[in-house]
């Protein structure tokens, strides 16, 4: 009887430590007799089948373990009925999925065995499984994100190319068509600089939902990266269907982006290529399409191009200019000339722009136009930009030396240099090491970039005039502005474009839309009390009516064409003839 009452105590201390070792195990554990009814579930069992062990145990094993192939949604074989008939162990079928009592479902993964009697029969199965749905939603998570853009949340670069070899393959059975639509923001680099990546990155995302909202269901829209989107037409039938699509899409982009106080307006530039005319591969169609976008872009915003085999050329001719561009400074091929401008109230050499020329080694000289836009994107144009105001004031402080009569000069100064870290400081360290004073330096800054963050260039520009600079409003009526922000900018100067100016006339009799805008720009100007500059003018039409209007300077052609330095000296010696200008003047130069 102790023999039998020790045995038994061993034998409770052993089924208790078992039972707390199975119930503190983070896997679930289930057994079955030989016929295949529940003998035991651990706590974590209990919790994935939503069976009690008490309640569960004589129940058939498919009653409290019902599992499924997630995929066919069939009944998945029980690896316990076939660990007993094997008498193995055997692995959980792929993709199996676990449905508790009150029908949830988990993915689960695991095995089972067989137990066996002390004469090695057998007596029934153990099962032990875990719950991997998190880790199999995360490989799901980690594969999407492999083929789609973080941001917008779009297929990539490599999603899309997969799926423009399936529509290339696709096309070539059918007999049909594909159209690849590379997509360029403009000036967007100009609102991200100045605004914030977090603005930038709101309006990427708007500009997505548009895209996709535009073309059909079986059609991808896809991001390159920064702001270069693609859109993938599938099976079109005609080439002009692409041309159709990029109209729409550029309809859908024009409304306004609304971010908190921000109102902005994006627009874009489109190249198409188009399968199998443009490139029977996806790299050559993607290729090409982005080469009509840049063809596309120096036509100007917001219009889509069609690839042509030209292109290649102009590409191949735009690469190597980049090239020359990033080492045009050391080897100092730009030089500045500068253009009089002229007081129309006395005719007097009033001040001066320098422009910039690039003396290109092979191509000769390389105007602004041809190369600035380049600078700008590839992020030359703020070494070229402080290039340019080093050179001026040491220019100006060299005429002053040789004694001739010191007057301001215009420099352009374009919004990425204005908005880089370090502009204020650069300013001050280039006027104390040429000892300039201030007040002969002019400041262009254009209106777009001015009123891209109204509210901080207010800031800048006080800042400016503290250090005694000039400042200008460059290209006037060509940009977007509020006059309730252009009251308050501390600007010296507004500069009519030459684009309103060329097309002045005197006829009275004639209804000449640029005549009057010239003169509205003008009576609005002195009413803010900013001085008033014309550019382009080249007849002497366009010099009467500035002067009849009031306008107090004017640059252009007809007094004189941007020249060198060394020419400019002598322009400043002996003045301009003012009489084949056929105007009166109060007072003479």
């Amino acid at each position: 009887m102790t023999e039998r009452k020790t045995a038994e105590e061993a034998l409770f201390s052993e089924k208790e430590r078992a039972q707390v070792t199975l119930n503190s195990i983070g896997d679930a554990v289930l057994s079955t007799d030989v016929s295949g009814n529940v003998t035991y579930l651990n706590a974590v069992a209990e919790k994935m089948t939503g069976w009690r062990c008490l309640e569960a145990v004589g129940k058939p094993l498919t009653e409290v373990f019902r599992i499924i192939d997630s995929e066919t949604r069939e009944i998945s074989p029980n690896p316990l009925e076939l660990a007993i008939a094997e008498d193995r162990t055997v692995g959980l079928a792929a993709n199996c999925i676990l449905i508790r009592r009150d029908g949830h479902e988990s993915a689960i993964e695991d095995s089972a065995a067989p137990i066996h009697d002390r004469g090695g029969s057998n007596a029934g199965a153990v099962i032990v499984f875990h719950d991997v749905s998190v880790s199999k939603a995360i490989v799901v998570e980690m594969a999407h994100l492999a083929h789609h853009d973080s941001l917008t949340d779009l297929p990539n670069r490599m999603l899309l190319t997969d799926r423009l070899d399936q529509a290339i393959a696709t096309a070539h059975r059918n007999d049909t068509q594909v159209a690849v639509l590379f997509l360029d923001l403009d000036g967007f680099k100009r609102i991200n600089d100045s605004l914030g990546h977090a603005v930038g990155d709101k309006i990427l995302r708007s500009v997505a939902a548009r895209l996709v909202s535009t073309v059909r269901t079986t059609d991808t829209v896809g991001r390159q990266g920064g702001d270069e989107f693609v859109v993938l037409l599938t099976e079109i039938k005609h080439a002009s269907d692409a041309g159709i699509a990029a109209m729409k899409i550029l309809a859908a982009l024009a409304p306004s982006h609304k971010f908190d106080t921000h109102d902005l307006r994006v627009t874009a530039s489109i190249g198409v290529s188009t399968y199998p005319e443009d490139g029977e591969k996806a790299e050559a169609l993607m290729k090409n399409a982005d080469m009509a976008m840049y063809q596309a872009k120096i036509n100007g915003p917001n219009n889509y191009k069609f690839f042509k085999e030209h292109m290649n050329l102009r590409a191949i001719e735009r690469q190597s200019v980049e090239g020359d561009l990033g080492r045009a400074l050391e080897r100092k091929e730009f030089v500045l000339h500068y253009q009089p401008k002229i007081d129309l109230e006395t005719g007097e050499i009033s001040g001066a722009e320098a422009l910039i020329r690039w003396q290109h080694p092979h191509r000769g000289v390389v105007y602004p136009g041809d190369f600035i836009p380049i600078a700008e994107e590839c992020g030359l144009i703020v070494a070229i930009d402080r290039w340019v105001l080093t050179e001026v004031c040491k220019q100006i402080q060299e005429w002053i030396a040789a004694g001739l009569r010191p007057i301001p000069v215009a420099v352009n100064v374009y919004s990425v240099e204005f908005r880089s870290h370090g502009f204020l400081e650069n300013l001050r360290n280039v006027l104390r090491q040429t000892g300039l004073y201030p007040h002969y330096l002019d400041l262009e800054l254009t209106e777009t970039g001015l009123m891209l963050h109204a509210k901080s260039t207010i800031s800048v520009l006080t800042e400016l005039k503290s250090i005694g600079v000039s400042l200008s409003l460059d290209d006037f009526g060509t940009g977007y502005s509020s006059l309730g922000y252009l009251k308050w900018f501390p600007i010296d100067s507004i500069k009519i474009d030459q684009s309103f100016v060329r097309g002045i006339t005197t006829d009275e009799t004639s209804d000449d839309d640029d005549s009057t805008l010239v003169s509205t720009m003008i009576v609005m100007a002195k009413s803010l009390k900013k001085h008033v500059v014309a550019e382009g003018v080249e007849t002497v039409e366009q010099l009467i009516f500035l002067q009849a209007h009031g306008c107090d300077e004017a640059q252009g052609y007809y007094f004189r064409k941007p020249m060198a330095a060394s020419d400019f000296a002598i322009l400043l010696q002996t003045g301009i003839e003012l009489g084949r200008f056929g105007l009166n003047y109060s007072r003479a130069s």
